[in-house]
């Protein structure tokens, strides 16, 4: 996919109108004993992401997908290029307020109680006592975890898809604006995956914008309303799944292997 010098130029309405752009967004790390060579993770992406809708970043192993995402939420720095998150440089202080995020491989403190957890990180956003007492036990509902068990059990007794489900609570505990998750069914049971997904779309039907990593593109298919695939680095393409397949009787599985070949 060719990028340009500017920002994605695709009409913006009151319906579309942009969260996330990115315009010739690049990072490149440096390695070696002397630091003296290069490894370019992310190459000139331009993208735009639309308010209140799930999109989806695909790609095997290695692509930049987490380094796309880093880039986003200023974890680290670009080498070059530009991005807006909100409207707002990256990196803006007062738009972290209003974003939420969940990292492939989270730390939990293993001797919190989900409940304890929860209301750490409800403390990190400064949130009154009073809203977490309200908040805490939504959350706990909409991620389908019992008050039980995330006011008696430690984190360490959790299940791999009891954390992240109280990892994606932690995600949203601030109310955020655009939720990035980075692989959230990776390593989840088939059970587990599907609780995931269906607590995005119980995200996606309170307007939220959802921006997650994955490479499995069966739960992709189901619940995102555009796509992009990353290669190597490279914005291969980005668009809706009927834009991308278009009249042509494949499937995405057959789609994303001819764009990143075997």
């Amino acid at each position: 996919m060719k990028s340009t010098a500017n920002l994605p130029t695709e009409p913006t309405t009151v319906e579309q109108r942009s969260v996330v752009e990115t315009s010739q967004l690049t990072k490149v790390y440096r390695t070696g004993f002397w630091m003296n060579q290069k490894i370019a993770s992310l190459k000139n992406c331009s993208l735009r992401v639309h308010q209140g809708e799930t999109f989806g970043l695909l790609g095997p192993n290695g692509a930049g997908k987490t380094t796309l995402l880093k880039l986003l939420l200023s974890i680290v720095r670009p080498t070059s290029g530009r991005g807006l998150l909100l409207g707002k440089p990256l990196g803006d202080r007062a738009t972290k307020q209003k974003i939420g995020y969940l990292p492939e491989n989270a730390y939990f403190y293993d001797y919190l109680t989900g409940w304890e957890f929860l209301q750490f990180t409800a403390g990190l956003f400064q949130i009154p006592t009073e809203m977490q007492r309200q908040r805490i036990p939504l959350l706990l509902e909409l991620v389908g975890l019992s008050q039980s068990a995330a006011k008696n059990k430690q984190l360490r007794q959790y299940s791999k898809g009891m954390l992240q489900r109280i990892g994606v609570a932690q995600a949203i505990i601030n109310d955020p604006e655009v939720v990035f998750l980075d692989e959230p069914m990776s390593g989840l049971d088939p059970m587990g995956r599907y609780q995931i997904r269906e607590i995005i779309l119980s995200l996606q039907a309170q307007g939220k914008t959802i921006f997650f990593n994955s490479h499995i593109l069966s739960d992709v298919e189901k619940i995102c309303d555009r796509i992009a695939i990353l290669n190597a680095g490279e914005l291969l393409c980005i668009g809706s799944l009927d834009e991308l397949l278009g009249t042509e009787n494949i499937s995405l599985e057959e789609f994303f292997m001819q764009q990143v070949g075997n």
